[in-house]
Order: C-alpha cells, then sequence, then structure tokens
C-alpha cells in the first residue's frame, strides 16, 4: 500500500503538491490517517511531471523521502502543469527498489497504482505475462505487482491502437475481472499522456483504498489522503474513471 497524489491545471512547483498543505504527501510518509495494511510509507518515493516541450520525466529514490537531502531544492526548481507523485510501502515479497519505486515512465505515459493483488506471484504474474509481446516481457525491470500491471495496460494500448486511452482503460478492467474472479485486487490508479490526466478508484472482492479530489479555478488536485483541512475535497466514488484534461471540464465514465 502507498500514499499518492496529482494535479493538472496551471504551472506549479513541485512543492506544492509534495511539501505543502497541513497533511502533505511528505507527511503521510511518516503519518498517515487512512492507510490500510501498514503503518509508514518508508519504501520509497518518486515523483513524474512534464516538460515544456511536453516530455515527461521521473525521479525516484527507494530510500524513505525524509531522507533525501536534495528534495527542497527540487521541489523549489521544478514546475509543470501536471505532476504525479508518490511515497511507497511496499506489499511483502516486492523489495524496496529502484525498480519497484513508481511512478513508472513509457514513453508520454506516467503511472502510479496503490493497492495490490493478493497472492500475485501465484495467482496472476503468469497470465499478464501471456499477454505480453516479447519486447513488452523485456521491458520489465522490477517484480511488483503494479509493474505488471502497466505492462498489461501498455499491451492494451499497443494492440488497440484505434482506441481512445478510456476505452483501453475499460479493457484493462474487464481482463482484470475476468481473470481474477476470486481473488483480491485493491486498484486505485493514476495515468497520465500528453494532454491528460486518468484517475480510478476500483477493487475486486476487497475495499478500494481511500482517494480524495479538489477542483479549484487553478487546477484538479487529486490525492490519498486531503493534503489540507480544506471543505472541499471530495471523496472519489469507486468503479469509475476521471479524466481531466488541462482546460477542459472532467469527464467521468462508469467502469
Amino acid at each position: 500500500m502507498c500514499r499518492l497524489a496529482a494535479y493538472i491545471g496551471k504551472t506549479i512547483p513541485l512543492r506544492k503538491l509534495l511539501l505543502d498543505g497541513k497533511h502533505s504527501l511528505y507527511e503521510q510518509s511518516w503519518q498517515p490517517k487512512e492507510l490500510q495494511y501498514a503503518k509508514l510509507n518508508a519504501d520509497g518515493f518518486g515523483f513524474g511531471w512534464y516538460q515544456p516541450d511536453g516530455h515527461s520525466a521521473i525521479y525516484r529514490n527507494p530510500m524513505p523521502i525524509w531522507s533525501d537531502a536534495n528534495l527542497g531544492d527540487l521541489a523549489d526548481s521544478l514546475h509543470s502543469d501536471r505532476w504525479l507523485a508518490m511515497v511507497r510501502s511496499a506489499t511483502a515479497g516486492f523489495s524496496s527498489s529502484i525498480d519497484n519505486t513508481q511512478p513508472f515512465r513509457h514513453g508520454a505515459y506516467l503511472y502510479m497504482h496503490n493497492g495490490y493483488i493478493k497472492d500475485f506471484n501465484s495467482t496472476l504474474r503468469q497470465s499478464i505475462t501471456a499477454e505480453l509481446a516479447n519486447p513488452r516481457i523485456a521491458s520489465l525491470r522490477g517484480l511488483s505487482d503494479s509493474e505488471y500491471l502497466f505492462a498489461l495496460l501498455r499491451q492494451l494500448i499497443d494492440d488497440n491502437p484505434q482506441k481512445e486511452l478510456a476505452e483501453v482503460i475499460k479493457d484493462f478492467i474487464i481482463w482484470l475481472d475476468t481473470n481474477i474472479k476470486h481473488g483480491e485486487a485493491l486498484l486505485n490508479i493514476i495515468i497520465s499522456d500528453s494532454h491528460a490526466i486518468y484517475a480510478l478508484r476500483y477493487a475486486i472482492n476487497g475495499d478500494a483504498p481511500s482517494l480524495y479530489y479538489r477542483n479549484k479555478a487553478d487546477g484538479l488536485w487529486l490525492a490519498s489522503e486531503k493534503l489540507d483541512d480544506n471543505q472541499d475535497w471530495s471523496a472519489f466514488s469507486e468503479k469509475k474513471l476521471m479524466i481531466a484534461q488541462l482546460g477542459s471540464a472532467i469527464d467521468w465514465i462508469d467502469l
């Protein structure tokens, strides 16, 4: 389990998402309020953003976020109109390493998963691997269920170039529902491309982790736990896909 946050809107410094706020993501690494199955998020952290030319970038560190002496300068210096960030609590069997630390990136896509698939190694790893083309298998670097889920989603994107990303995400969820069946999976996922952020709160035979959003004039904020005491945070409904584009209204799709 982990805690995550994301933003899309007017350009802001990383600090505003990661460090500011009475209950910032930084604080959630050591004092979460709604974390299930763990007490700390001390198994690494990372963030992703888009540069002015539209290219994606990531920074990941497998150590606790409070141990990174460079973070303050990075948080003040980096600016973007889209941010994804996470503090990690590693699921048993998925060690703390740079390859298991999110966000993951592929081209214009940035991806984060908060949750787990119970008994992933014995129940779903082989099924996902069977869906992947050899180049996709070769691209895997870590062992986590999160990375394999991202690989599956990327494979579905490659296999369906005519489909919008929202449609592919629906196919992705249908595949998981079909293949997990009686198992348990917690699937809060945020993915971004060069235009939008897509977010979903979903669970199979379990309770989805907490997720909130706040839509303001400056932009849309997403977080596992409310980043401050403002009353305009709303709980994210389960089995809904949110699509937030720069300069556009939010769209919702049933999953």
